[in-house]
């Protein structure tokens, strides 16, 4: 899952994230990736402070996003308009081998290749991962390079 905000105490919000999806029912933190400084792609504001969670869960997949939301609703996360700035953003990148089209959720997220704050953590985790229907996430990090993303220590 990728973990994102750029507004309030971002750091803080990531981390609060990660604890959260720690305790929440059903799931399982299995790693989580360093956290990374990126700009905004498609937006504005400051920069995103942005990590990759693996976890493991009993819960189906929409259960799963709605957990999620349920997380970015206590950070008060609104969404007045697509890639507003946001106190925190939780997505579903991956669900195991599954592919995933519905009004609500795209599995694997549409855009996992094209960003490097998504990209670069995950690959971090879990480096010899799979994209269902696109094969080895590794050949795409070529093609994110030209994006800026620094590590935080």
């Amino acid at each position: 899952m990728g973990i994102g905000a750029n507004l309030g105490d971002a750091r803080a919000n990531v981390l609060d994230a990660l604890e959260r999806l720690q305790r929440q029912p059903g799931c399982t933190l299995m790693a989580a990736s360093s956290l990374y400084r990126t700009a905004p792609i498609d937006s504005s504001g400051d920069d995103y402070i942005n990590a990759v969670a693996r976890i493991a869960t009993t819960l189906d997949a929409q259960a799963l996003l709605r957990a999620l939301h349920a997380i970015e609703q206590t950070h008060g996360r609104e969404r007045p308009y697509r890639n507003a700035p946001r106190t925190l953003d939780l997505d579903l990148l991956l669900y195991g081998d599954a592919v995933i089209a519905s009004p609500t959720l795209s599995v694997p997220h549409p855009r996992l290749s094209e960003r490097a704050f998504v990209l670069v953590p995950l690959l971090e985790i879990a480096p010899a991962i799979h994209i269902p229907g696109k094969g080895a996430a590794q050949q795409y990090a070529a093609g994110v390079a030209d994006q800026a993303i620094s590590r935080l220590d």
